[in-house]
């Protein structure tokens, strides 16, 4: 155990354990006596119930695991707005908004402020968010901070728009969470990272790789420069491609935007990153063992964007663009956010959003780390690409 991590509590231990026996169960029910690092993430985050994202425990925010750009403060969420109203003006009022995982509701209550500012609101705001308290939290702050006609915007839905719509898709920091395959290559042969039961505890071996997995690996092969060696191991989705279709549903018209952290597929799979990009998170502490105390700590791997741009034009869609969080800031109204900024009476309310602009920008914190990536049909973004676009390194 990483002794530098905070012991949690007895109440947390418990809990962690029935998660742990919960798994315990299904692997000792299979036939092969194993199940994929796939379905072990997938119960480790979502069990009902016992999973780190559907279970009560606080995840954002200095009291959480991790902070995302939208709780640190009204800048991304209003610059964001800024990159969407013209799709949303271009679609009319019919045009609908779908926040993949609300968080605290922080990003929508100011996109929301924003759009009517920019007479760009959607038709309705739909948010898909799979934790039943954070639907709560949600709901709470939008309707203590919105005025009606701008909450009544709002719905909780349990899954993708189910009919034909038009639209703005929106996900920060979601696939970097959807489970994930690991893999291995071990004489030119790929196998899959398997959980198993060793002397009661969760251990991860191998086994031979199914075609579908194979034939990922193979793919993203292909796109490298040399093969991968013997004995790397890493992550691949091979399944992407079918969420992307899943969670756009009947978009006949619109735009998705995503952001999160990761890699070009060059960079993503560089031999000195042999291990992969899975990691875990425990309050603000990264560590790398996905095992410790399942249901209590994030799991998490970078986005391979080359694969994100695969699936997003096979499922219909032309690339908007690709850039890091900095340049897609700086090109979607910062400068008016930093005039507004400049405005306030507060000094510390100044001070404060100031911090909140180097965190969200600079390349030592989430400015390169992490990146956007637009894809539109029927629309244009505009000039939400126009500054340090990196398609070409796709």
């Amino acid at each position: 155990m990483n002794l530098q991590l905070p012991e949690p509590d007895a109440d947390a231990l418990a809990h962690s354990a029935r998660l742990t026996a919960a798994i315990q169960d299904e692997i000792a029910a299979s036939e092969a006596g194993v199940i994929p690092f796939s379905r072990y993430m997938e119960l480790a985050l979502y069990a009902p119930g016992l999973g780190y994202y559907s279970a009560g425990a606080t995840k954002f925010g200095d009291a959480g695991d991790f902070v995302t750009a939208p709780e640190l403060g009204p800048v991304f969420a209003a610059c964001v707005a800024e990159a969407v109203a013209p799709v949303l003006q271009q679609l009319g009022p019919e045009a609908l908004f779908l926040e993949l995982g609300g968080g605290t509701g922080a990003f929508a209550e100011v996109a929301l402020k924003r759009l009517m500012e920019l007479d760009a609101l959607p038709n309705r705001y739909l948010i898909l968010e799979p934790s039943a308290q954070l639907r709560v939290r949600q709901r709470e702050r939008l309707r203590e901070r919105l005025v009606p006609p701008l909450f009544d915007l709002v719905e909780w839905v349990d899954g993708p728009v189910p009919h034909d719509w038009i639209g703005v898709l929106f996900a920060n920091e979601v696939i970097d969470a959807l489970p994930t395959p690991r893999f291995a290559v071990e004489a030119g042969e790929v196998y899959e990272e398997h959980v198993a039961l060793e002397d009661g505890r969760l251990v991860r071996v191998l086994r031979p790789a199914d075609g579908f997995l194979g034939a990922a690996v193979r793919h993203l092969q292909g796109g490298l420069q040399a093969p991968l060696p013997d004995g790397y191991r890493s992550e691949v989705l091979p399944q992407l491609p079918y969420w992307i279709q899943a969670v756009s549903g009947g978009m006949k018209a619109g735009a998705m935007l995503f952001v999160d952290y990761g890699y070009v597929r060059g960079e993503y799979y560089l031999p000195e990153r042999d291990e992969g990009t899975l990691r875990a998170f425990y309050r603000h502490r990264m560590h790398g063992d996905p095992m410790l105390w399942p249901g209590l700590q994030d799991l998490t791997a970078s986005v391979d964007f080359t694969a994100l741009a695969e699936a997003g034009v096979g499922a219909g869609f032309d690339l908007a663009g690709y850039c890091s969080q900095a340049s897609f800031l700086l090109g979607n109204g910062l400068a008016g956010v930093l005039a507004r900024i400049e405005a306030l009476d507060d000094e510390v309310e100044r001070l404060r959003r100031h911090q909140e602009i180097k965190r969200l920008t600079l390349p030592s914190e989430m400015g390169e780390r992490f990146q956007v990536m637009g894809f539109e049909k029927g629309v244009e973004f505009g000039a939400a690409f126009l500054v340090g676009d990196l398609s070409f390194r796709l």
